[in-house]
């Protein structure tokens, strides 16, 4: 099967087609796409497992004997909001214009999904030794909630995987390594007043402003002597504050300030280990003050979302394999965060080889090149052969 069927990409791109008419986007339910699925996989005789919190679902379905040994073909299936962006067409309507097949999702990350149900047939027709995990997951843009749901989930079956492919867009390059990803949102209470009366009131925007400042300070620190791990782009962990909000009018103080902040760390940096120096100084040196006046005056600290670094030893087996199926010899390192940290965690070791390349994701008019559809169903290809007796 190191050669495939032309009809097996145009098979795929007709699943792409189907998969992408379904607004995934976060803020809605994806139980309809993932029900398309289940169908998808009960027609060809394949059991999968719907697991669902609210209106958002998981899937797991176990393609061949249900044996220790597995791989895990990993892709979660929300989208990110096509609001204010300026498409050319309806994002949720797959075009197809000069090799490039365009719609939200299409490059992140459904054009993997689509693969992997194209190759369904072979996999069925296979004479596999171990097992095919098919692991769709939701939230992934917002909170990762999925993923982390779904590692309780994958021994209730069978044996778990052994190994695990996330499907993000890498240009069929295999990636080995990211970056942890966390981010919080911070929100200060004091005491408003009249600015005239400043020494009676509990400035809120003004702690706020000097934890920022605090957070400023430590990214700093780590660029200019933190951990280095050549690689990634900047190549130390960073801390950034993205939104801000207080206050209404200049002679009100304000009693209340939020802002959201992120951490992106390397392998070998914690992001609770900078969360709890945060919350240390802000108990310390910021709240006393607000406190000698309103004892009541607070902080609280909400997660947001949470991924664990990847960090994948180069001599392992499964970088070997997912090199010789992609025909890539790289061994990519990136900044941005995927599910691959969670299925680490959990024991499972994990890389990131998908279609696409993240560049495209998140865009107006994102795309995916047909060309990338081929490569990945050829990879699959490579990778049942691997796994057949």
């Amino acid at each position: 099967m190191s050669s495939i069927s032309r009809a097996i990409p145009l098979r795929a791109i007709s699943l792409l087609e189907r998969l992408v008419a379904f607004d995934t986007t976060s803020a809605r339910s994806n139980a309809p796409l993932i029900e398309f699925v289940r169908q998808e996989l009960a027609a060809q005789g394949v059991e999968s497992r719907v697991m669902m919190e609210g209106e958002k679902a998981n899937l797991h379905a176990i393609v061949g004997p249900r044996v220790a040994g597995g791989i895990a073909l990993s892709a979660h299936v929300d989208c990110v909001p096509v609001e204010g962006q300026a498409w050319l067409g309806d994002p949720f309507l797959l075009r197809r214009e000069d090799g490039r097949l365009i719609g939200r999702g299409a490059c992140d990350m459904k054009g993997f999904l689509a693969c992997i149900l194209a190759m369904l047939p072979e996999m069925l027709a296979a004479d596999l030794a171990r097992p095919f995990h098919l692991c769709l997951t939701h939230d992934e843009e917002t909170t990762f909630r999925g993923a982390d749901r779904l590692m309780d989930e994958l021994g209730h079956e069978g044996p778990p995987p052994a190994l695990c492919i996330v499907g993000e867009p890498s240009g069929m390059a295999p990636i080995v390594a990211h970056k942890g990803y966390a981010s919080w949102e911070v929100v200060f209470t004091g005491l408003s007043g009249h600015s005239s009366r400043a020494d009676e009131t509990a400035n809120a925007l003004m702690a706020a402003a000097e934890a920022v400042a605090w957070l400023k300070a430590e990214a700093r620190g780590f660029a200019a002597e933190g951990r280095r791990v050549e690689g990634f782009v900047p190549p130390y962990t960073t801390v950034h504050a993205g939104t801000f909000h207080s206050g209404s009018v200049l002679n009100i103080v304000p009693d209340r300030a939020e802002f959201t902040f992120e951490v992106r760390n390397v392998p070998g940096d914690t992001a609770d280990d900078i969360l709890a120096r945060f919350v240390a100084h802000a108990e310390s040196a910021i709240l006393p003050e607000l406190r000698r006046v309103h004892p009541a005056s607070a902080m609280t600290v909400k997660a947001r979302s949470v991924a664990p670094a990847l960090d994948l030893d180069a001599d392992h087996p499964l970088l070997a394999l997912t090199q010789r199926a992609s025909g890539s010899n790289s061994l990519g390192f990136v900044s941005y965060g995927t599910e691959a940290g969670y299925y680490q965690r959990a024991g499972i070791p994990a890389i990131v080889c998908g279609p696409g390349h993240i560049a495209q994701a998140h865009q107006p008019e994102e795309w995916i090149a047909e060309s990338q559809i081929e490569a990945c169903c050829a990879f699959l290809g490579r990778l049942i052969e691997d796994q057949a007796r």
